[in-house]
């Protein structure tokens, strides 16, 4: 077996292999997918010298550990945590060379939700439509970590950044996601519009991969019934018969019939991969672009 590879140790709540996605197959019923936080994802691949769009692990809350068996060079962003590495502790936010047969362990996240791992020369698992991300909805890709699983990994270039640490968006402590009104949004009376973007929100604990569910005032329909299915797209917000928006993430169905009231600003996004269940939310009309 290759030594270009490591070995889970502890696979943690739910950690995937992500990439930058497979968008471009709406019209197949497969959703983009790909890392919930982008700009991380992009920033532990340069740290290590990877190509952007290089796959990377997406952990949640709890981290995972991991066993190479080969050098590798590592970088962990997104929401700050501890690293080890062989038991001592190691940086967050730069390059990190772990020894083979060493332990990296990506500790319990202390605040944000998702930790990104890359590794030099990226995870080498097999692409599906162009891309190696995991995607929850569909079952493309590969599945989530389990213990003892072994993963491949990519060819590394040699080249890494050489610094002691780069800056990273702190996770929200309030998260403020911009609208523009949705295709639906006349299913919706003028007083549920307001409350949408005046009200205050938080993110539910029901959150996933798939959409960020809400806590806070239902919106009140002005028409009844349902929509047959249609196209749903990245940061749609949808509102399903308890009146709670829900915002679309990277592993949205491609199809709904609830009606979508607003969509969210793609920049905006990331920030949502980062907020925690409680987190205070606020939807706010967006200006001109």
């Amino acid at each position: 077996m290759t030594d270009r590879a490591f070995a889970v140790v502890r696979a943690g709540a739910l950690t995937t292999v992500q990439d930058l996605g497979r968008p471009g197959h709406a019209h197949l019923g497969v959703p983009r997918s790909g890392a919930l936080d982008p700009p991380t994802a992009r920033l532990v691949n340069r740290l290590v010298g990877n190509p952007p769009g290089a796959a990377v692990l997406e952990t949640t809350l709890d981290g995972c550990a991991v066993r190479p068996r080969r050098p590798v060079t590592v970088a962990v962003g997104g929401a700050p945590c501890p690293v080890t590495v062989a038991g001592r502790p190691a940086p967050w936010g730069a390059p990190v060379r772990v020894p083979a047969g060493a332990l990296l362990e990506i500790g319990t996240a202390l605040c944000g939700v998702r930790c990104y791992v890359a590794f030099d020369g990226g995870v080498a698992v097999d692409p599906v439509l162009g891309s190696r991300s995991s995607d929850l909805l569909s079952g493309l890709g590969p599945p989530p970590l389990v213990d003892g699983a072994v993963l491949p990994l990519g060819s590394p270039s040699g080249t890494y950044a050489r610094v002691d640490t780069v800056p990273q968006p702190a996770p929200p402590r309030e998260l403020v996601l911009r609208v523009s009104l949705g295709p639906r949004s006349d299913w919706f009376t003028p007083a549920a519009l307001r409350t949408l973007t005046t009200r205050a929100y938080r993110v539910s604990a029901a959150s996933n991969r798939i959409g960020l569910r809400t806590e806070g005032p239902a919106l009140e329909r002005a028409r009844e019934g349902e929509l047959p299915s249609e196209g749903m797209v990245l940061g749609a917000v949808q509102v399903p018969p308890d009146g709670r928006p829900v915002v679309f993430l990277a592993d949205h169905p491609t199809t709904g019939g609830y009606p979508v009231v607003a969509v969210v600003r793609e920049a905006d996004l990331a920030a949502a991969a980062q907020a925690r269940p409680g987190t205070p939310l606020r939807f706010v009309a967006a200006g001109p672009r």
